[in-house]
C-alpha cells in the first residue's frame, strides 16, 4: 500500500465533489496536482499544491480553493487536520486511526509491499555493460554493470516487463587486435621467443590461457594454416573465451543478463545494409556534407558528400554519416541497425547505460529511435561517470593498455560483492564516485552498506531473542490488533512509521527518474532511525523491543521491526545486496 497514492485518491474524489458543488468548474485538469511529503515535517504528514494548480482555470484565489479543500478533507476519517500554508498549500495530518491498517497491510504483503504497477507492463530493454570482449571487466565497467542491473531490478519491481541485454562488440579493429594478441600468446605457448609485446596489442596476462589452449588443441598447425582462416578461427576462440570470462565476472556480482547480442551478426546477415535501405526508402537518409568538427581536425577528416541520416530532424545536433568513403558502414550504422532490431522485438522503451566517454551518443541514439519507431518508442541514454580508486586516501592507478588495470574480480575478492554493489549506488550515476578500499570495509556509521546490513541483522537478533523471551508476542504478527498498534506513540516510532510509509513512493520515484541511488540513501535513513530507536531502548527500558510482561506492546514493536525489516530487505534486493540476518 502506498499511503500517498491513497490520499491522492481521496483528494481526487474531493475535487470532484467540489465540481459537483459548483465550487470548481467542470473539466479541470488535475495532471499537475501532486500529493507529497512537506519539506518540513513540522508542517504535517502530506501536502498538496492542488489549490494553486487549479486557481487559474477556476478563476479563484488559491487560498479560497484551499479553504474549500481543507473543510472537505478534514471531514475524512483518515485525516486528523487540514490547514492552509503559504500561498495556498494544503497540509494534512493523518489520523492515528489510519496507521494500524497501514501497518497490517505491510505485514500482509511482506517484502512486496512497495511493489507497484506504474510500469503497466510496458516492455523495457535495459542494455548495460556492453564492454568490448578484449579483456576482463575492470572497476570502471563495474559501475555501469551495477547501475544497470539495479535499474533493471527497480523497473521490474514497479511493473515493467524488463529484458536485460549485453551488446557484444565482436566486430571491428579491436577484434582484429585481440586476434593478433592471442596469436602472439599461442606462439609463446609453443615455446617461441616473441620478445616484448608490440605496441598496439593487448599485453594483459589474461590472454595467456587462451594461447595455451590453442597450442594444446592444434599444436603448431595454426602456423601452417591459411592466414585468413587462422585469423578467423583465433578471433572466434578469443571472443568466446573473453565472453566466458566476462559472464563469470558479472556472475560474481549476481548479474545475469537475458540476452547477449552479437554486433558481428548485424554485419554477417546484411541487417546494416537492409536498415540503411529501409531508412533511404522512408526519406530518412540523404547525400550531403556535414560541417567539420570543432577544434583541431582529425587526420582522417574528409570534406565530402556522403550518406547521412537526417538526425537533426529528430533532435540531434548534426546529421550523422552512415557510410565511409571506402563504401563500408560507419560504427554508427551498426548502432542504427541494432536499435532497429530492438524496436522490431517490440520494446516500448530502450534504456542504454553507457560510460561517460559516450556522451556524444545521447542525442544520436534518441534521434534514431524516434525516427525508426515513428515516435512510438522512447530511448533513455544514461551515462555513468568514472570511479576513482583509493586505498587509505592514496590513489590507485589503473591502465588497461599497460595491462595493469584493477579488475572487477580483484575488487570483489577484496571487499565482497555486497559492498561493491552498494557503494557503486551511493552517488547519482552521472557524478564521479570515489571508492576507498579501506573505508568501505570499516564497521561504522560512515560505511553505509555495513550500517544498513547491520540494521537488518540486529532486527534478526531481536526476533531470535523474542522467540525465547516473549514467544506469545512473537508467534503471529499477522494477528496484531489495532489496539496494540496504537501503543506505538513514541516520537521515534512515529518517525519510523512515516519513513516506512514513504518507501513505496520512494521506489516509484526512483523508477520514474531512473535513479536507483535514491534507494541507497533512503535505506540509510531508515537504518539510522532504527539504530537510534535501538539505542534509546538501552537508556530507557520502557522503549525496549521486548517487554515480556507487556505482550501487546511487545507485539506492536515487533510488528514495527518487521516493517523495517521488509523495507530494508526489499530495498537491498532491488540494489542486488544480500539482506543478512547475522553479522
Amino acid at each position: 500500500m502506498n499511503p500517498f497514492n491513497h490520499f491522492k485518491t481521496i483528494l481526487d474524489r474531493t475535487l470532484l465533489d467540489l465540481v459537483d458543488d459548483g465550487l470548481l468548474p467542470e473539466g479541470v485538469d488535475t495532471a499537475k496536482v501532486v500529493v507529497e511529503p512537506p519539506r518540513d515535517a513540522a508542517h504535517g504528514d502530506i501536502t498538496t499544491n492542488a489549490a494553486m494548480v487549479l486557481a487559474k482555470p477556476a478563476g479563484k484565489p488559491p487560498r479560497e480553493i484551499a479553504g474549500h479543500l481543507c473543510k472537505a478533507l478534514a471531514a475524512h476519517k483518515d485525516v486528523a487536520s487540514a490547514d492552509i500554508a503559504g500561498p495556498g498549500f494544503v497540509n494534512l495530518r493523518i489520523s492515528k486511526a489510519f496507521w494500524p491498517g497501514f501497518i497490517r497491510s505491510v505485514l500482509a504483503a511482506g517484502e512486496k509491499f512497495a511493489e507497484s504497477t506504474i510500469g503497466q507492463g510496458r516492455s523495457v530493454n535495459v542494455e548495460y555493460v556492453s564492454a568490448n570482449p578484449t579483456g576482463p571487466l575492470h572497476v570502471g565497467h563495474c559501475r555501469g554493470a551495477v547501475f544497470g542491473d539495479a535499474l533493471a531490478n527497480l523497473l521490474a519491481a514497479t511493473g515493467h516487463d524488463v529484458s536485460r541485454e549485453y551488446y557484444t562488440n565482436d566486430a571491428g579493429s579491436q577484434i582484429d587486435t585481440l586476434g593478433d594478441s592471442v596469436y602472439l600468446r599461442y606462439l609463446e605457448a609453443l615455446g617461441e621467443d616473441t620478445g616484448e609485446i608490440p605496441a598496439g596489442l593487448y599485453p594483459g596476462d589474461y590472454l595467456v590461457p587462451i594461447g595455451k589452449a590453442l597450442a594444446s588443441e592444434f599444436g603448431d598447425q595454426l602456423k601452417k594454416m591459411d592466414t585468413a582462416l587462422r585469423k578467423s578461427l583465433i578471433k572466434d576462440r578469443a571472443i568466446s573465451a573473453m565472453m566466458d570470462l566476462i559472464r563469470s565476472d558479472l556472475g560474481l556480482l549476481g548479474i545475469h543478463q537475458d540476452v547477449f547480442f552479437s554486433e558481428r551478426i548485424l554485419h554477417e546477415n546484411g541487417k546494416i545494409a537492409e536498415t540503411v535501405q529501409t531508412m533511404r526508402d522512408a526519406g530518412l537518409v540523404f547525400e550531403g556534407r556535414i560541417p567539420p568538427p570543432k577544434g583541431q581536425l582529425p587526420e582522417d577528416w574528409e570534406d565530402r558528400e556522403q550518406t547521412l541520416f537526417r538526425a537533426t530532424q529528430f533532435g540531434d545536433d548534426i546529421d550523422r554519416p552512415l557510410m565511409k568513403s571506402d563504401g563500408s558502414f560507419t560504427y554508427f550504422a551498426a548502432d542504427v541497425a541494432y536499435a532497429r532490431d530492438k524496436i522490431e522485438r517490440g520494446f516500448n522503451e530502450l534504456v542504454f547505460v553507457l560510460g561517460a566517454d559516450h556522451g556524444g551518443y545521447v542525442k544520436r541514439l534518441k534521434a534514431v529511435t524516434r525516427a525508426l519507431s515513428q515516435n512510438q518508442v522512447t530511448a533513455d541514454v544514461l551515462l555513468c561517470q568514472l570511479v576513482r580508486l583509493f586505498r587509505g586516501g592514496e590513489p590507485v592507478k589503473m591502465s588497461k593498455r599497460a595491462g595493469e588495470f584493477v579488475t572487477l574480480r580483484e575488487v570483489v575478492d577484496e571487499v565482497g560483492a555486497d559492498v561493491l554493489r552498494f557503494m557503486m549506488l551511493t552517488r547519482k550515476n552521472d557524478a564521479p564516485l570515489d571508492f576507498d578500499f579501506q573505508k568501505v570495509t570499516e564497521q561504522s556509521r560512515d560505511n553505509p552498506v555495513w550500517y544498513v546490513q547491520y540494521a537488518h541483522a540486529r532486527i534478526g537478533s531481536a526476533f531470535a531473542k523474542a522467540k525465547l523471551e516473549a514467544a506469545e508476542a512473537a508467534s503471529d504478527l499477522s494477528d496484531v490488533s489495532e489496539k496494540s498498534l496504537l501503543l506505538l506513540d513514541d516520537e521515534t516510532e512515529q518517525r519510523i512509521i512515516a519513513l516506512v510509509a514513504g518507501w513505496p513512493r520512494a521506489v516509484e520515484l526512483a523508477a520514474a527518474n531512473r535513479e536507483p541511488h535514491r534507494l541507497a540513501f533512503y535505506l540509510y535513513e531508515v537504518a539510522a532511525e532504527f539504530h537510534s530507536y535501538y539505542n534509546k531502548g538501552k537508556d530507557q527500558p520502557q522503549l525496549r523491543f521486548i517487554l515480556p510482561n507487556q505482550v501487546h506492546l511487545t507485539q506492536a514493536r515487533l510488528a514495527l521491526l518487521q516493517m523495517i525489516r521488509y523495507t530494508l530487505s526489499s530495498g537491498l534486493n532491488i540494489l542486488g545486496v544480500r539482506p543478512v540476518d547475522e553479522m
